[in-house]
């Protein structure tokens, strides 16, 4: 029954899941990733509205890239 629930269910090995146990050693799982920075909407509407920029290309740019690229578009048209 152990071998089920261990396999099914905890997703480890029985030593792992001793160890967790009895010494409290936490398993690897790995690290989710970060999050990456999310732009404000009022940007990302003006970016693919007033820039005429796609949704796939504004995804792709960072907070300050995206900002850069607006002020861009305010001060030189382009």
């Amino acid at each position: 029954m152990w071998s089920h629930i261990l396999r099914d269910q905890s997703d480890g090995t029985e030593n792992e899941f001793w160890g967790c146990v009895i010494d409290g050693r936490r398993p690897d799982r790995g690290a989710p990733p970060a999050p990456k920075e999310s732009l404000p909407a009022d940007l990302v509407s003006l970016l693919i509205h007033r820039v005429g920029l796609s949704e796939a290309a504004v995804s792709e740019l960072a907070k300050e890239d995206a900002v850069a690229r607006l002020q861009r578009y305010w001060t030189d048209g382009t």
